[in-house]
C-alpha cells in the first residue's frame, strides 16, 4: 500500500488530465453496454412491428442515434490514445527526473559500491514500463469495472440463473490469475536484475574498448557478455512460460464460460424459461463482460511489470544521502582559507581507518603538499575538505566554521579541483572548460585557456573552441586533456586549490608552462596539493609526508632533506632513478 501511495503521488500535478481520461473512459463503457441493449430493443420493439413506414422511421433514429454515438466514441479514443499516454510520459518524466536528482545527492561512497550500468537500466528500462502503467492501469481497471458491474446487473435482470453459472465460471478464472500472478511478479523482478546485469557488463567492456583491444581480450569480454545474456534469455523463458499457461488457462476458461452458457441456455429454452432473443443478446453481452475480464488479465501482467520497476526506483529514492546539509546550514561567504582538522578519522564502510586521529592547521594563502607512498590517505584527505566523504570522528573547519554547518554547494564552490583521473564531458571544447563557470564569456574562456597553456592547440582545432572531443575527450591526448580540466579551474578562480596529480599527464615541456601558471593561480590562495613527482613541490610553503600510520613528518623542502627521513629517502629515490 506504500508502494501504491507513492505511485499515486505522481498523478497530482495531472489531475485535470486523469480526470478527464476517466471521463472519456466512462462514455466509452456506456457505449460498448448500451449497443446490445439497442440491439434487443430493434428485434423486440422496431423488426416486429407490421406498419414498415414506422419501423423504417425508428430504424433510421436508431442507426442516427448510434452514428451520434460512435463519433463521440472516436473523439473521446483519440483522447485516452493520445493524451492518455501524454500524461504517463509526463509522469515517467517526472520520476526520471526525481531519481536522477536524487542519484546526484548521494555521496561518493554510494557510487563506490555501485555499478553505472544498473543505474542506466533503472532510468531507462525501468521508467518505460512504468509510464504504461500510469496511463493504462487506472483507466483500464475503470473501464473494466464499469462494463462489469453494468454487464453483471443487465445479465442479472436477463436470466439470473444463467448468469449464477456465468459468475461461478468467472471465480474459477478470477482465481487461476490470482495464483499465477504471484508467479509473475517474481519473474518479472528477476528479469529486471538479469538486463540490468548485461547492461552493467556492456557499459563496462564498451566503456573500455580501447584496454580490451590493447589486451586482444574480445573473446573474453564476449563470454562475460554471453553469460550475462543466456541467464537473462533464461528468466525470459521462465517467465514466457508462466505467461504461456496464465494467458492460455485465461482462454480455456473463457471457453468453457461460452459452453456453460451455450448448454445451459439451450436448457432453459426447453424449459421455457427462456427466450431466444433473450440467449441471443445474453451471448452478445458475454463478450461485452469477457473483454474488461481480458483487460484485467492484461493488466495484472503490465501492473506486475510497472509496479516491479517501480519499487526498483524506490530501492534507490529511500536511499537517504550519507552527506547532507544541516538544517540550519549556512552559506559560505567572503572566504580567506584558513582550514583546521581536528582529530579527524575517517573509514570507509566502518573498516580500519584510512585517516586515525589527524591534527593539523593550514593557514589561509599557503600552498601545502601532501606526498608519501601509495595508500597514504592523501586523496582521502583531500576529498574530506569538500565534504565528498564525511569524517567518522573529529572535525574539519574552514576560517573557523564548521564545514558540516556549510551548505555543500557554497563550499564546494569555494575550491577548484584538479584531479588525477581527468574527466571531460561529451561535448566541445568550449563548454568543457566553461563547466568551471557557465555564465562565462568567450575573454573568460580564452583567457584561462591561455594560462593553461592549451590556447595556441585549440586554435589549431579544425572548429577551434567550438570543435567536439568526443566521449570522455578520447580525441585528445592525455596532456591535453589534462590542461582542459585546469583550464576549467583557472576559469573557476576559487579561494582554495585542491591539486590532485595535477600534472602528472604533462610530458617535461608542459609541465614546467603549467607549474608556472598553477604558482601564480595559487597566489593569495590556500592549496593543497598532492605529488609523487617531488620536483613539483620542492617551493610548496609546507610539506606533510602522509603513510598509513598517519602524518610522519612535516616542514619545507631543506627542513624534511636534512631530517634524512620517509621524504627524504622518496627524495633521493626519484633523484636517482
Amino acid at each position: 500500500m506504500n508502494t501504491l501511495k507513492s505511485f499515486i503521488k505522481y498523478y497530482k500535478p495531472y489531475q485535470g488530465l486523469f480526470w478527464m481520461d476517466m471521463c472519456c473512459a466512462l462514455t466509452l463503457s456506456g457505449i460498448d453496454l448500451a449497443f446490445p441493449l439497442f440491439v434487443k430493443f430493434l428485434m423486440e420493439d422496431v423488426y416486429t412491428l407490421r406498419n414498415p413506414e414506422v419501423m423504417l422511421n425508428y430504424t433510421l433514429v436508431m442507426g442516427a442515434l448510434l452514428l451520434g454515438l460512435y463519433i463521440l466514441k472516436y473523439f473521446c479514443q483519440y483522447f485516452i490514445t493520445s493524451w492518455g499516454h501524454i500524461m504517463g510520459a509526463k509522469m515517467e518524466a517526472d520520476m526520471r527526473r526525481d531519481l536522477f536528482g536524487h542519484l546526484e545527492k548521494l555521496s561518493f561512497s554510494y557510487y563506490d559500491e555501485t555499478n553505472t550500468g544498473k543505474l542506466m537500466s533503472r532510468i531507462v528500462n525501468d521508467l518505460f514500463d512504468i509510464s504504461e502503467l500510469a496511463h493504462h492501469g487506472p483507466e483500464d481497471v475503470f473501464i473494466s469495472a464499469i462494463k462489469l458491474i453494468g454487464t453483471f446487473g443487465i445479465l442479472s435482470f436477463i436470466n439470473y440463473k444463467l448468469t449464477a453459472i456465468l459468475l461461478f465460471f468467472t471465480l474459477l478464472m478470477l482465481i487461476f490469475s490470482t495464483t499465477y500472478n504471484r508467479r509473475m511478479r517474481q519473474v518479472f523482478r528477476i528479469n529486471r536484475e538479469k538486463i540490468a546485469n548485461v547492461n552493467a557488463i556492456a557499459q563496462d567492456a564498451l566503456g573500455g574498448i580501447r584496454v580490451v583491444k590493447s589486451f586482444a581480450n574480445e573473446e573474453q569480454e564476449m563470454a562475460k557478455f554471453e553469460e550475462g545474456n543466456a541467464a537473462f534469455l533464461a528468466t525470459k523463458c521462465d517467465s514466457y512460460k508462466i505467461m504461456g499457461r496464465f494467458f492460455s488457462g485465461n482462454g480455456f476458461f473463457q471457453g468453457i464460460l461460452y459452453l456453460a452458457v451455450v448448454l445451459a441456455g439451450g436448457i432453459f429454452i426447453t424449459q421455457g424459461s427462456l427466450q431466444l432473443i433473450d440467449l441471443t443478446v445474453y451471448i452478445l453481452y458475454i463478450n461485452t463482460f469477457l473483454n474488461p475480464i481480458e483487460k484485467l488479465v492484461n493488466f495484472t501482467e503490465q501492473f506486475q511489470k510497472g509496479m516491479t520497476g517501480f519499487e526498483r526506483f524506490l530501492e534507490i529514492m529511500n536511499i537517504h544521502p550519507d552527506i547532507q546539509d544541516a538544517p540550519d546550514a549556512e552559506e559560505l561567504k567572503e572566504v580567506k582559507g584558513t582550514i583546521q582538522f581536528e582529530g579527524v578519522s575517517f573509514s570507509y564502510d566502518d573498516k580500519e581507518h584510512v585517516l586515525s586521529q589527524i591534527d593539523m592547521h593550514i593557514p589561509a594563502g599557503k600552498t601545502i603538499a601532501l606526498v608519501g607512498p601509495s595508500g597514504g590517505g592523501k586523496t582521502t584527505f583531500c576529498s574530506l575538505i569538500p565534504r565528498f566523504y564525511e569524517v567518522s570522528e573529529g572535525r574539519i573547519t574552514l576560517d573557523g566554521r564548521d564545514i558540516r554547518r556549510l551548505t555543500q554547494k557554497s563550499l564546494r564552490k569555494a575550491i577548484g579541483i584538479v584531479q588525477q583521473d581527468v574527466y571531460l564531458f561529451a561535448g566541445t571544447v568550449r563548454e568543457n572548460i566553461a563547466y568551471g563557470k557557465q555564465e562565462a564569456t568567450d575573454e573568460e574562456i580564452i583567457e584561462a585557456a591561455k594560462k593553461a597553456h592549451i590556447h595556441d592547440f585549440v586554435q589549431s582545432l579544425p572548429h577551434g573552441y567550438d570543435t567536439y572531443i568526443g566521449e570522455r575527450g578520447v580525441k585528445l591526448s592525455g596532456g591535453q586533456k589534462q590542461r582542459l580540466s585546469i583550464a576549467r579551474v583557472f576559469l573557476k578562480n576559487p579561494p582554495l586549490l585542491i591539486l590532485d596529480e595535477a600534472t602528472s599527464a604533462l610530458d617535461n615541456e608542459s609541465e614546467r608552462f603549467i607549474q608556472q601558471s598553477l604558482n601564480e593561480l595559487a597566489k593569495n590562495r590556500t592549496t593543497l596539493v598532492i605529488a609523487h613527482r617531488l620536483s613539483t613541490i620542492r617551493h610548496a610553503d609546507e610539506i606533510v609526508v602522509l603513510t598509513e600510520e598517519g602524518i610522519k613528518e612535516k616542514g619545507s623542502h631543506e627542513t624534511l632533506l636534512a631530517k634524512d627521513g620517509v621524504y627524504a629517502y622518496l627524495y633521493h629515490m626519484q633523484f636517482e632513478q
